[in-house]
């Protein structure tokens, strides 16, 4: 029997000591005999361009020489990590990683053979595909073989031309160890068991997949990690969204160990997922409090429910700015909104300084300010006002953008755009309603007010505007979006939805017009995605580097 620690950590990229220090404390927190950490655990996944800095490299380096030295103190011990190593050959000039490591020597060492260039992955800007075929290492007995992430989702041939587990299976190991940084999204955890348990029966092989923890940027780390065999399909599950430590027996072809993971409704997967995004950017990039402007409205009530659940109520502020077109109602949901979630609201009109703009536009240029020209300059107004507290703070201001309106550019540039993260920029309106009612279920109270929840969306920017005023109804909207940016992508279920949906619509009179204008508002847009703040990533296809479009382009 060989017994296997599973070390779902959250590694820092480029916290060389960090990330150094939590392998070495697993290391001396087991008392099994195989410790598996994650892909490029000691610089932590993904240091982009900071792989082309020598001194980052010597870091690295560094921190593994510390890692080598501590293992000397637990010899038994075998330590799985991932990390970079240097090509001395042809090639780009590194490879990624994975080092077995035992009494202050290595002693396996594999380089990842499929690197992903592909939605939010480019691997290959800075590795070279380590060689073909099996690493092997005999631990407590036992024969194990080793893959990193991408190595083990070829099994059906279809995306590379080499396939790592057919080496594997026929050099028939007892077990397959695969490290991993894999993101999560809406249906990701369904997709690796589906994957890992036909590779697991296709390949006679039994299979420990150890997965990250934590954001990085965009990207949110699940964990989830897991080990299937062929007699027993998923047989260990550890928790979503946490750091831990659990160990898992292997003997006979079989896991023994306790099944913690579950499946979660994807509302709250969406909310654990912003949450811990949040703490981690905000961490990483040393803020400890946040600010967001206070509409009335639903986003920005969803986008407070969530900042302070990751950062506590006494680090988050809200701010409402009425204008000439605030309805009283917007007003006082505010009011309740923070009174319900246990925070200050400031209050910062800017009528006045709304006039004042008017006076000098007009004087300068000799037209009234007007039409959306007046629209927009509300909404750059009240950005300027919450970047200034937030220079004067030290608080990260949160936009409060959803899916919806930055697919198609209903939002302001230097405006409602403004900050340094986005909370629900990859949840559809119709979703930031559904995470809403989810966050009042989770309280067992009422969080974000009921009229909050049932007024017509409005920016407010005019007399009596809707959404709808420019915008087809969200149920209608979102199915176009998901079928347009997302389709093959989404979760099975929602992606049939999605193409019934809009096959239906076509037949519509109307139907066609409205979705031809529909993607060319997505199209013409791109110049303000491009430059937006980060949104935390929850579908398999979010704005950012996970959708690389050109803005000047002609789109049919």
């Amino acid at each position: 029997m060989i017994r296997i620690a599973l070390a779902q950590l959250n590694p820092t990229v480029g916290d060389l000591a960090g990330n150094a220090a939590a392998i070495i404390g697993a290391m001396h927190s087991t008392q099994a005999e195989l410790l598996v950490c994650t892909e490029l655990s000691l610089c932590g996944y993904y240091p982009g361009d900071l792989l082309e800095e020598e001194s980052f490299l010597r870091r690295v380096d560094h921190a593994l020489e510390d890692v080598l030295a501590a293992s000397r103190t637990v010899p038994a011990l075998v330590t799985v990590i991932g990390t970079v190593r240097r090509n001395r050959g042809p090639g780009k000039p590194l490879f990624n990683a994975l080092l077995a490591i035992q009494n202050g020597a290595i002693v396996a060492e594999y380089y990842k053979q499929l690197l992903p260039t592909y939605g939010i992955f480019d691997e290959r800007r800075h590795f070279e595909p380590g060689p073909e075929g099996a690493c092997l290492l005999e631990v407590a007995g036992k024969t194990v073989g080793f893959l990193i992430c991408e190595d083990g989702w070829n099994s059906d041939g279809r995306d590379y031309k080499v396939d790592p587990f057919a080496a594997l299976r026929a050099a028939a190991p007892d077990l397959v160890v695969s490290i991993n940084a894999s993101p999560s999204n809406i249906g990701k955890r369904a997709q690796r068991h589906a994957l890992f348990n036909a590779a697991a029966m296709k390949n006679k092989l039994p299979i420990v997949y150890v997965n990250q923890v934590g954001g990085q940027d965009q990207l949110v780390f699940d964990g989830a990690s897991f080990a299937v065999s062929p007699a027993q399909g998923v047989a260990f599950e550890m928790p979503a969204f946490e750091t831990g430590i659990d160990v898992v027996a292997f003997d006979d072809g079989r896991f023994t160990g306790q099944l913690q993971g579950r499946a979660m409704p994807d509302t709250e997967l969406a909310r654990r997922q912003i949450v811990l995004g949040l703490q981690d950017y905000a961490r990483c990039c040393g803020f400890k409090k946040a600010v967001v402007g206070c509409s009335g409205g639903i986003d920005s009530a969803l986008t407070l429910a969530l900042a302070i659940e990751a950062l506590g109520a006494a680090n988050v502020t809200a701010i409402t700015m009425p204008s000439a077109f605030s309805s009283e109602g917007s007003v006082s949901d505010s009011v309740t909104l923070c009174r319900n979630l246990g925070i200050r609201l400031h209050t910062h009109p800017i009528l006045d300084l709304v006039r004042q703009y008017g006076t000098g536009f007009e004087s300068a240029f000799d037209a009234p300010l007007q039409g959306l020209t007046l629209e927009n300059l509300q909404a750059r107004v009240r950005g300027t006002i919450l970047m200034a507290y937030s220079n004067a703070s030290g608080a990260l201001l949160l936009t409060t953008g959803n899916k919806s309106e930055i697919s198609v550019g209903y939002c302001t540039l230097y405006g409602d755009t403004n900050g340094g993260l986005g909370l629900i920029g990859d949840l559809y309106k119709t979703e930031v309603y559904a995470l809403s009612r989810h966050v009042n279920q989770v309280a067992g109270r009422e969080i974000i007010p009921e009229p909050v929840l049932s007024k017509p969306p409005s920016a407010e920017l005019a007399p009596g505007q809707q959404d709808t005023d420019s915008l087809p109804p969200y149920e209608v909207l979102d199915e176009i979006l998901k079928w347009h940016i997302e389709g093959s992508r989404l979760p099975a279920a929602q992606a049939q939805h999605a193409q019934q949906f809009v096959e239906q619509l076509l037949l519509q009179q109307g139907g066609a017009a409205l979705v031809k204008r529909i993607l060319g508002m997505v199209a013409r847009n791109e110049y303000k995605r491009r430059q937006a703040p980060p949104i935390i990533r929850v579908r398999a296809r979010a704005f950012g580097s996970g959708r690389q479009m050109p803005i000047a382009a002609h789109y049919a």
